[in-house]
């Protein structure tokens, strides 16, 4: 890939751990054609500022408060399909992963990586390639598109992982408690889990839910 030094790298960050956010706008701001246009602490304060500032780098964290960053990505795309969005977080399950590049992210970083490796993934996205680490290709690898859980089997799940018994969850759907228990051996069929909370912990590692 041949990289020109002419494009001007206009960087969002959002991000809504004070500290990390400086520290990321530092490492960018040092960068050569790097520029922090803005910082954002919210999803909802990042699309205000997207429409303002049209940066054509948005380095985002998926655990944003209210609104998350997959579907961030998903509402900043709608404005401007031409901006590259590279996630920057701490979640690494296959379906965090998935999630994030089906919702149209270029680069997935994790935090605890060397700070290097950001800088690398934004230029990369900025000339037109995209950047998942080996160690996370490796475990989307792994994913089957047919152990998806249903939107309806997601919210059973969060409700077991909140110790919620088949009436209680029922009661909070609207659904009968058969229902709840057709869903709950979907879920363990799915996740391969031998019961329901070997089922909350595979979600929790895979990305499926988040404490």
């Amino acid at each position: 890939m041949t990289m020109t030094p002419d494009i001007a790298i206009r960087v969002l960050i959002v991000e809504d751990h004070p500290l990390m956010r400086l520290g990321v706008a530092s490492i960018i701001g040092a960068q050569e054609n790097m520029t922090v246009v803005a910082e954002a602490g919210s999803g909802e304060e990042a699309l205000d500022l997207f429409r303002q500032l049209r940066p054509n780098v948005v380095v985002v964290d998926l655990g944003l408060p209210k609104m998350g960053g997959v579907a961030l990505i998903r509402a900043l795309r709608l404005i401007n399909t031409e901006a590259r969005f590279i996630v920057l977080t701490t979640y690494e399950g296959d379906e965090d992963i998935y999630q994030a590049l089906a919702a149209g992210a270029h680069a997935y970083v994790i935090k605890a990586m060397p700070l290097s490796i950001l800088v690398d993934a934004i230029r990369r996205v900025v000339y037109g390639a995209n950047y998942v680490p080996p160690q996370l290709k490796s475990k989307l690898a792994g994913r089957n598109d047919a152990d998806e859980l249903s939107a309806q089997q997601l919210r059973v799940l969060r409700l077991i992982s909140g110790g919620q018994n088949n009436r209680e969850i029922g009661e909070e759907l609207g659904v009968t408690e058969a229902t709840v228990k057709y869903h709950v051996s979907e879920i363990l069929a799915r996740l391969d889990a031998r019961d329901r909370t070997e089922a909350v912990m595979i979600a929790l590692r895979r990305g499926l839910l988040h404490m």
